[in-house]
């Protein structure tokens, strides 16, 4: 069949390079086509990379032409370059115009929307578009659709999410997203329909793993609750909790993602001061101003003590990273066999030394990658439309994938009843 051209735009984001390293792993008959705005970021990679696997060019994504150049006879476009509300409308444009397929790891609620639009649109262009392939949503959306694989109807569907000190590595794009979940319209489903919420407001504890524990977190605003109605249109509560690890970023956050809604700050001055935290830097004081608003609420609603707070904040003064801890989880209740039945799948392991959940950009990376390799093994012309991974992705056939990019069977899966 040849060799297939697989396109990575916006390749030199962290989760991106993590994508291609992982996808790299599997082998195949592949050309990896890598373009960035800023394509001198990708040389410490693409030294990374089998010679002559790779090739790296300069590609704006806003510049028509030159992105459909670009996506021009690939075999799959993955887009890496956030935030997808702004980026991901003209690259899946590009794709349905040059006919070719099209994945991402979007989290974003109203790009997913946006994508969801142009089902009909995919459809007749005979075009699969794959959103949503990263780790929540992604290997959330499996782990939903695995947990409901066992039962004979679903009623209710929570999805857990838990991201840990990720102090130097977090991009602006992250940091813009994490705010925006953090405060304003939360759209979720509830009694059998959407509904809108507050993000953030309401909580809840749940068990995770990765010695994470009894964990308290949030209800944020996430494409899980938007997407899995369409799998799951019986289903009558769909919510998605998430928070942060130590819980004093949650507060912090918070405050500056309320302060961002109130117009009280400006969202690039707000991820400019959480830039600066993470890189051991002070930050405005404005800043602080509306992170220690949050902080306080963090005591008002019981989530910390003041004495944790002021330890948190002279440990993170000198700079200390904290034991990186994260996870996700998905719990499914309805009936099987007629007997009321709560089925959960979550991750087991995280942290130093481990392989999917090392951070970040390696959870979303790997699930990415392995996403690809079951896009790919499908046959040319079986799919076209808007795809969220639920709709599409065999869960055996998903962690299969997760092994052949590299992870290791013991950190797939943690299954309870």
């Amino acid at each position: 069949m040849g060799t297939k051209r697989i396109v990575f735009i916006g390749a030199a984001g962290e989760m991106c390079r993590l994508a291609i390293r992982r996808f790299a792993v599997a082998g195949g008959d592949f050309e990896l086509a890598l373009y960035d705005i800023r394509p001198e970021l990708l040389d410490p990679l693409m030294r990374q990379l089998p010679p002559g696997l790779a090739t790296a060019a300069r590609l704006d994504l806003y510049d028509a032409d030159g992105l459909r150049n670009a996506v021009e006879g690939a075999a799959l476009v993955v887009l890496g370059a956030g935030p997808y509300n702004r980026t991901a409308g003209p690259v899946m444009s590009a794709c349905l115009a040059a006919g070719v397929p099209y994945l991402d790891f979007d989290d974003d609620i109203e790009s997913t929307l946006h994508a969801l639009s142009l089902h009909d649109k995919a459809q007749a262009a005979g075009v699969p578009m794959y959103i949503g392939c990263g780790a929540s949503p992604g290997i959330t959306n499996v782990l939903a659709a695995d947990a409901a694989g066992e039962l004979d109807t679903v009623e209710n569907i929570d999805v857990y999410w838990v991201v840990g000190d990720e102090r130097g590595s977090i991009g602006r794009a992250v940091l813009d997203h994490m705010l925006r979940v953090a405060a304003g319209p939360c759209m979720t489903w509830q009694d059998g329909g959407p509904v809108l919420h507050q993000s953030w407001l309401e909580t809840r504890w749940t068990e995770l793993g990765a010695g994470l524990g009894l964990t308290l977190v949030h209800e944020t605003a996430h494409p899980e609750p938007v997407t899995l109605p369409r799998k799951f249109p019986e289903a009558k509560n769909i919510r998605c909790f998430g928070g942060l690890d130590p819980a004093p970023y949650n507060g912090l956050v918070r405050g500056l993602g309320v302060a961002v809604q109130k117009r009280q700050i400006p969202v690039e001055e707000a991820i400019d001061f959480l830039e600066a935290l993470l890189t051991n830097k002070f930050g405005s004081v404005k800043g602080w101003r509306h992170a220690l608003s949050g902080l306080r609420d963090l005591v008002r609603t019981g989530e910390s003590s003041w004495t944790e707070l002021i330890r948190f904040l002279a440990l993170a003064a000198v700079g200390h990273t904290f034991p990186y801890k994260s996870g996700l989880k998905v719990e499914v209740t309805g009936l099987r066999g007629g007997v009321p039945t709560a089925v959960s799948r979550r991750t087991p392991v995280s942290g130093p030394g481990t392989y999917l959940f090392a951070d970040m950009a390696a959870a979303t990376g790997t699930a990415c990658a392995a996403f690809m390799l079951v896009a790919l093994d499908e046959e040319r012309g079986t799919r076209a439309g808007v795809f969220t991974p639920e709709e599409w992705v065999e869960p055996q056939l998903f962690y299969r994938a997760l092994e052949r990019v590299g992870t290791p069977s013991a950190e797939l899966l943690d299954v309870a009843y």
